[in-house]
C-alpha cells in the first residue's frame, strides 16, 4: 500500500486491560514504529453499561506503563479525533441514516418477546439469526409501529449471493458467503451505535491501513466489508487477525481461569520490560533460541509474517523468568527508583528522601535475589522499622538469649562498623562457641530482621547501623 501506515489498538474501558488486548496493542504498536507510521488509541466506550472513567484511566496508564506511546489518541492531538466513540456519536448517528436512505439499512420494530416466538417456531433448517420480518416493511406498517410508539433498532441489510473474500496476513485467504451472515443490528434504539457500525465508520474516517486483532475477531471482518462496500468505500485494509491465548491447560484465557489483567501483573511486581518481551512471544517468534529482545530490537525484528496461527500458552514460568533477567539487568539507582511504590504501598516510608537512600543501599543485595518487584517490601521492612519476629523468626530466638547478648557485645566494640568488620566479629563468636553458620547466624538474622529471610546478613547489618542492630539484639536476649 503507498500510504502511510496507520493501525490502531480499540480497548473497551470495562476495566484493566487485558494481557491479550496488551499484545494486540503491541503488535500494533511495532508495526507503526517499524514502518514510521502512526499507531492510534481510539477508546470503544459507548457501552455506557460497561464503560466507566476509571477503567478509562486505567487503560491509558497500562498502556503508558507497557511504553506504548501513542501518535493519535486521548491527550494527543491527530487529525481524526475525538478518540473516544462516546464522543463521536453524531458521525454514527449519520452514517446509520445515510444506510437506511440509500437501502442499505432499515429499521427493526420486532420486540424480544416476538424475536423470541419466532425463533422457537422456527423449523430446524431456517439460517439462525434473524429471519428478515422488518426488512420490506411497507409504509403503512411502518406509520402503524411509528404511531404505536415502537422503539426500533436498525439492521444492515445483507446482499443476497454475494461472496466476501479477504486476504489475512496471518491465516491467508478467508472466504464467506452472504447467505451465512443475517440481517445485524447497527444501531440500537437508544440511537447508540453497535460496535460493528462505530468500528467501520471509525476505521473508515481514520484511514487505518492494517486492522491487527484478536482472531476471535475474524468472523466480524465480512460484516466490516459489507459495511464498508455500503459507505462507497471499497479498499480493503491489511487484515492479521492474532492467534488465541490459552492458560496451559489449552482453555482460552479469561478472568474465569486467573489473572489475566496487565494490572494485575504490575501490581505483582513484573517489569514492563519483561511483559512487552514476554507478550511479543505470545504468538510471535524470531527463531526458535531467541527469547529476549529489547523494544529496540522488537521494532527492528518484529513482522507479521512470523505470526503462528497456533492458539499461545500464557506460560508463567517464562514471564517470571524474563522477570528476573530484567530485574538482574537493572542498574542500583533504576531498582531502588522502582521498589519506592511497592514499599510504599506496603506501609513503609520508601517515598522519603531518608526511605530512598535505604532502597539505594540495600538494592545491591536484593537485584540477584528478586524474580518480582514486590517481594522487597518483606525482606527490607526490618530497616524502615522495628520488626516483630515472625513464627519462624520466633522459633529461632528461643533460648539463645545468652549468645545474642554476647553477639552484642562483640559488635558493640567494633571500632568501625562496615561489613568485614561485622562478619570478622560475629564468625570468630562462632568459632569461639563451635557453632556453625546457621546455628549462630539464624539467630541474630530473627533478632535484627524479624525473618529468616533477609538480605545478607552482614551487608544488613551494616545498612541498619550500630545503634539499631544492638539495640534489637539486646532486647531479643
Amino acid at each position: 500500500m503507498n500510504v502511510p501506515v496507520r493501525t490502531r489498538i480499540a480497548p473497551a474501558p470495562s476495566g484493566s486491560i487485558h494481557v491479550g488486548n496488551a499484545r494486540t496493542a503491541l503488535y500494533n504498536w511495532l508495526f507503526a514504529r517499524q514502518n514510521e507510521g502512526s499507531f492510534v488509541l481510539r477508546v470503544e466506550d459507548t457501552d455506557a453499561k460497561r464503560a466507566s472513567e476509571e477503567a478509562y484511566r486505567g487503560v491509558l496508564d497500562d498502556l503508558t506503563w507497557l511504553g506504548l506511546d501513542w501518535d493519535e489518541g486521548p491527550g494527543v492531538d491527530g487529525d481524526f479525533g475525538p478518540y473516544r466513540q462516546s464522543e463521536r456519536t453524531n458521525r454514527y448517528q449519520a452514517a446509520a441514516l445515510g444506510l437506511v436512505d440509500r437501502g442499505h439499512a432499515y429499521r427493526c420494530y420486532c420486540t424480544r418477546e416476538e424475536l423470541e416466538q419466532r425463533r422457537a417456531a422456527a423449523h430446524a433448517e431456517r439460517r439462525p439469526g434473524y429471519d428478515g420480518h422488518c426488512r420490506a416493511l411497507s409504509d403503512e406498517e411502518t406509520r402503524s409501529f411509528e404511531a404505536d410508539g415502537r422503539a426500533s433498532v436498525v439492521r444492515f441489510k445483507v446482499p443476497a449471493d454475494r461472496t466476501i473474500s479477504f486476504e489475512d496476513v496471518v491465516r491467508g485467504t478467508i472466504t464467506t458467503q452472504s447467505a451465512q451472515i443475517p440481517d445485524f443490528v447497527i444501531q440500537r434504539s437508544d440511537g447508540s451505535p453497535m460496535y460493528m457500525l462505530a468500528t467501520s465508520v471509525d476505521d473508515v474516517l481514520m484511514n487505518i491501513t492494517h486492522i491487527i486483532r484478536g482472531d476471535d475477531l475474524i468472523s466480524a471482518t465480512p460484516r466490516q466489508l459489507l459495511l464498508r462496500n455500503a459507505m462507497d468505500v471499497f479498499d480493503v485494509p491489511v487484515f492479521a487477525h492474532l492467534p488465541l491465548l490459552v492458560d496451559e491447560r489449552g482453555r482460552p484465557l479469561s478472568k474465569r481461569w486467573g489473572d489475566v489483567s496487565v494490572r494485575v501483573y504490575r501490581d505483582g511486581g513484573f517489569v514492563a520490560e519483561a511483559m512487552v518481551n514476554y507478550l511479543a512471544l505470545l504468538g510471535w517468534s524470531y527463531d526458535d533460541r531467541t527469547n529476549v529482545f529489547s523494544i529496540d530490537d522488537l521494532v527492528d525484528k518484529f513482522s507479521l509474517e512470523r505470526v503462528g496461527r497456533n492458539p499461545a500458552a500464557f506460560d508463567i514460568a517464562k514471564l517470571e523468568w524474563l522477570n528476573l533477567h530484567y530485574i538482574k539487568g537493572m542498574s542500583i539507582e533504576n531498582l531502588a527508583e522502582r521498589l519506592v511504590p511497592f514499599c510504599t504501598r506496603a506501609g513503609l516510608d520508601a517515598d522519603s528522601r531518608a526511605g530512598r537512600e535505604i532502597l539505594r543501599s540495600v538494592a545491591p543485595l536484593l537485584v540477584e535475589r528478586l524474580r518480582r518487584l514486590d517481594e522487597a517490601p518483606p525482606m527490607v521492612r526490618f530497616l524502615f522499622e522495628d520488626p516483630e519476629p515472625d513464627e519462624k523468626a520466633a522459633a529461632a530466638l528461643g533460648g539463645r538469649g545468652e549468645y545474642l547478648a554476647e553477639a552484642a557485645a562483640s559488635l558493640a566494640g567494633l571500632e568501625k562498623w562496615t561489613t568485614p568488620a561485622v562478619e570478622e566479629a560475629l564468625r570468630a563468636l562462632a568459632a569461639e562457641r563451635g557453632l556453625k553458620p546457621k546455628q549462630a547466624f539464624q539467630p541474630i538474622r530473627a533478632a535484627v530482621t524479624g525473618t529468616l529471610v533477609s538480605p545478607p546478613l552482614f551487608e544488613s547489618l551494616e545498612i541498619l547501623g550500630r545503634e539499631k542492630t544492638l539495640t534489637r539484639l539486646r532486647a531479643a536476649a
